[in-house]
């Protein structure tokens, strides 16, 4: 009878394994080990041993709690740290399962309750001395009784400046991880196969910290899928949840390509430096290219670019399969820009049907509704490909208020201002997240990606020609279980 069960076991291994590959979105129930959790509990040490994550155990009750880590990259703008608390709980006699919470502090600002009001404008304005012209003509993208699902009860906890929530994510990850093992099974599926791992790559992680995981992302990551996202340049935030979202879909199985709004002519600086060792002499030759060094920069150029590059770099090293282009033709404009930038994207998307491509832009060229205020006849990039293309979905960038590196015309209209302006938004909580509508709103985009509270992030050529980022210290330990 034991070894019926088993058997039955072992083919719903493999059904979650082989759904596993095709679906990125993690199950909405619980992990259940088909055995007793004195057996579980061994495995479930060497899996955070094996990660890297050192834990502190209290002995006897089944509980961990791993020391504190900076949250994804190396970069001393990310202003985030976790640590997982890991409790396994006792399903049956026979079977187990393990809750796993991830408490999260900020070192920038105090992370904010979640469950509050949520307002979904993506309405905003930018100025200083409470000058604030519209950006766009915002208007409500869902009705107000519409909120984020957050865990609540005994699925979340707060101290202090720290966010404790359940990480189903990472509960499964464990699961994938450790149970092919207990039924010592190899061919089943495991946190190596898992992960998309680059061409010619001879190993990939175990596990890579890929920061809380943003909400809405994965179901939106298909092969051949390409996403626009329209942001607001210079702020710390968008170059963060690019990275974020790269690393966690990579992880997932998807091989993602980036999209920069850089010049063309740094493709192949770009290129050597993702593929490089990050060393001084190589971070020399990316910050060279005349781009950094705009007598209007525009936010592309920023520190927080120049770090996302950074954190590409180190998945890339890693062995897993991140790629990246650039598209802007900054010699041309209008019409004729917009059908250039749609050019190089088409022929780089059509050349590689097999991955996922993240399109990064300023958001009027990743609009797929034709026309502007000021030319009802304007082609936006996003219009153009949405017809060559079959699956491309434009989202927004939503935000709390905050600061933004911009530049925009002085009071006088005579030339272009940059510098630290204010950026207004709504506050739609702390956490990453991407939300659809049910049809494209009139500037053709289908959703927003939120990127919470914005901060301005300064040109990378003023902190010198090298790597840009530090890491920061870390926070004090919390006292000993």
């Amino acid at each position: 009878m034991r070894s019926m069960l088993k058997m039955g076991w072992l083919a719903l291994l493999l059904a979650v394994g082989c759904a596993g590959r095709q679906d990125l979105e993690t199950p909405d129930y619980d992990a259940v080990y088909d055995v007793p959790l004195e057996e579980m509990w061994p495995s479930v040490r060497e899996y955070f041993t094996d990660a890297n994550l050192p834990y502190r155990e209290d002995r006897g009750s089944m509980v961990l709690e791993t020391e504190w880590k900076q949250e994804f990259g190396g970069s001393k703008i990310a202003g985030y740290w976790h640590r997982y608390m890991v409790m396994g709980k006792r399903e049956t006699p026979t079977k187990s399962k393990l809750w796993i919470i991830r408490i999260t502090k900020s070192v920038n600002k105090t992370l904010s309750q979640p469950g509050k009001e949520l307002d979904w404008s993506v309405s905003r304005g930018i100025g200083l001395n409470g000058s604030e012209p519209t950006l766009e003509d915002g208007s409500s993208v869902e009705d107000d009784e519409d909120r984020l699902s957050f865990p609540v009860g005994e699925n979340a906890f707060y101290m202090e400046s720290g966010q404790g929530t359940r990480d189903l994510t990472m509960e499964w990850r464990v699961f994938r991880g450790i149970m092919p093992k207990l039924a010592k099974k190899q061919q089943q599926v495991s946190a190596e196969q898992q992960v998309a791992k680059a061409p010619g790559a001879k190993d990939a992680p175990v596990f890579t910290e890929c920061g809380q995981s943003i909400l809405g992302l994965k179901k939106h990551a298909k092969a051949g899928g390409v996403v626009l996202l329209g942001e607001l340049h210079g702020t710390q935030e968008v170059p963060r949840f690019i990275a974020q979202s790269v690393c966690q879909l990579v992880t997932s199985g998807m091989p993602v390509t980036v999209g920069l709004e850089l010049p063309v002519e740094n493709e192949e600086r770009i290129t050597t430096f993702l593929q490089s060792q990050g060393g001084e002499v190589d971070w020399l030759k990316l910050m060279e290219a005349p781009f950094w060094r705009s007598p209007y920069p525009d936010g592309r150029g920023s520190e927080a670019v120049a770090n996302m590059l950074e954190q590409l770099r180190q998945l890339r090293s890693q062995g897993l399969d991140v790629a990246a282009f650039v598209y802007d033709h900054p010699k041309l404009s209008g019409q004729q820009r917009e059908d250039a930038l749609t050019r190089t994207v088409l022929e780089r998307v059509k050349a590689k049907p097999q991955r996922f491509h993240l399109v990064v832009s300023g958001n009027i060229h990743s609009r797929t509704a034709k026309g502007l205020p000021w030319d009802k006849q304007y082609r936006p990039m996003g219009y153009l490909l949405k017809d060559q293309l079959d699956d491309v979905t434009a989202l927004d960038m939503a935000y709390d208020s905050g600061t933004a590196w911009i530049c925009a015309a002085d009071a006088q209209g005579r030339k272009l201002d940059c510098g630290v302006k204010e950026a207004k938004g709504k506050d739609n909580g702390d956490r990453f997240f991407v939300h659809t509508w049910d049809s494209p709103n009139r500037e053709g985009y289908h959703g927003v990606f939120y990127v919470s509270h914005v901060t301005a992030s300064e040109p990378a050529i003023r902190k010198g020609l090298g790597n840009p980022g530090a890491a920061p210290a870390a926070p004090e330990s919390a006292p000993a279980m």
